[in-house]
């Protein structure tokens, strides 16, 4: 037998939506975790409903591959927060867990009478983590917004782009995948607290904090020297040649980087033009700054000749750094993911053959297992309400009946 998963016997209930709690759950879910995610039809969550794309390019509420993505290997569990009853079926799922996740508005789990103060009258060793935008207190607490408000807030988007031209917003919720690593890493911290001393802890983790965690650098700048970073395009203040060429094919590129004269005269031979190693306008980083356009020019006509990973394999075989600027569709055909194991079909009632994303680390003596695609929504209600909270099917079909569990 191998060994017991790192989360094993941990139980998880999350009143989560769109990416970064149900992330977050995900993650301890792919390692041992019972993760039942309450969910109501009547307010379903936002990935369900209108985040394409959806199997078939029919929308539904079973259907949406966005959705599938965040949440594999979980339960799913119906229950209207508003219906009446409903607070006392809650309860009971926090006196069953370990851990509960939410991501509602701040405030919102107090009002409910969900907040960590009566949590913890339930159970005093429970751990709650609460991810928000900015946090669960402060002037700005209640402001909503999503991952492109937040990639804002956080600094991101000022840095993206040409000097001349507007800010550039990152694709997607990336400040969401950001909370969801540093959720994790205070969830161990919190179960080993709660080994060592018997006690549960609340977590109050504000994502907008969290990607400040990705600009130190620049912060650290204006702090010492009163710098106030700029939008550069492709530009590196310690790099020249530094940017993404265009290479043989439609929208194809590589991304290269030098950061030395002697990686300079490197790059010259493997282009084949051993003049430019010794043109006084590129000898030195200096000089290269100076021409970075004519230089761009001229690596641009050597890579415009070639496939992408034909100019990465020659760079990279001479000891520079590049990579190919890979599509969505190279990177689920990508030979080094399928090797890690990256990605894991798993057959959906709805969707069919689904590939989800495995986890971005792997545990030698314990690996992550995806064995259950993501749930229809209610589909294990039954499952969770007679099994997990011992409730007997007649007082289950009766909840039914009553629309509280929906």
């Amino acid at each position: 037998m191998g060994e017991k998963m790192v989360f094993e016997g941990i139980k998880v209930v999350e009143f989560t939506g769109f990416a970064a709690g149900p992330v977050t759950a995900k993650h301890l879910a792919d390692h041992g975790a019972t993760v039942v995610r309450i969910e109501s039809r009547t307010r379903p969550d936002g990935f369900r409903t209108h985040y394409p794309p959806f199997t078939d390019n029919k929308p539904g509420l079973n259907r949406s591959a966005c959705f599938a993505l965040c949440n594999e290997n979980k339960y799913s569990a119906a229950l209207n927060l508003r219906a009446p009853g409903a607070m006392d079926l809650a309860q009971r799922f926090i006196a069953w867990a370990d851990i509960v996740i939410e991501n509602f508005t701040p405030g919102t789990m107090k009002r409910l009478g969900l907040g960590y103060d009566e949590l913890r009258q339930l159970k005093p060793d429970i751990i709650m983590v609460s991810t928000c935008n900015q946090g669960q207190t402060g002037p700005h607490a209640s402001h909503p917004g999503f991952g492109s408000h937040l990639t804002s807030l956080s600094g991101f988007t000022h840095l993206i782009g040409y000097p001349d031209r507007t800010p550039v917003i990152l694709y997607g919720p990336y400040i969401d995948y950001i909370g969801v690593g540093y959720g994790v890493i205070a969830i161990c911290a919190a179960l080993d607290y709660r080994r060592r001393t018997g006690k549960g802890q609340y977590i109050d983790l504000a994502q907008y904090e969290n990607g400040l965690q990705f600009l130190v650098p620049v912060i650290l700048d204006y702090q010492i020297n009163g710098r106030i970073a700029q939008r550069m395009g492709n530009r590196s203040p310690d790099a020249a040649p530094h940017g993404a060429y265009p290479c043989l094919g439609e929208d194809r590129w590589c991304a290269l980087s030098i950061h030395s004269d002697e990686e300079w005269q490197h790059l010259c031979q493997v282009m084949g033009r051993p003049e430019l190693a010794r043109d006084e306008r590129f000898t030195t980083f200096l000089g290269r700054k100076q021409n970075e356009e004519e230089l761009d020019r001229l690596i641009g006509e050597w890579t415009s000749q070639l496939e992408p990973k034909v100019v990465m394999t020659r760079l990279q075989e001479a000891g520079l750094a590049a990579g190919v600027v890979n599509t969505m569709a190279d990177i689920f055909s990508d030979p080094q993911l399928e090797h890690r194991h990256v990605w894991w079909p798993l057959e959906h009632p709805e969707m069919g053959m689904t590939h989800y994303e495995g986890p971005p680390f792997a545990l030698s003596e314990t690996p992550a297992k995806l064995d259950r695609p993501a749930p229809c929504i209610g589909e294990h209600s039954r499952q969770v309400y007679t099994e997990f909270l011992s409730m007997s099917g007649e007082e289950y079909e009766e909840l039914v009946s009553k629309g509280v569990i929906n």
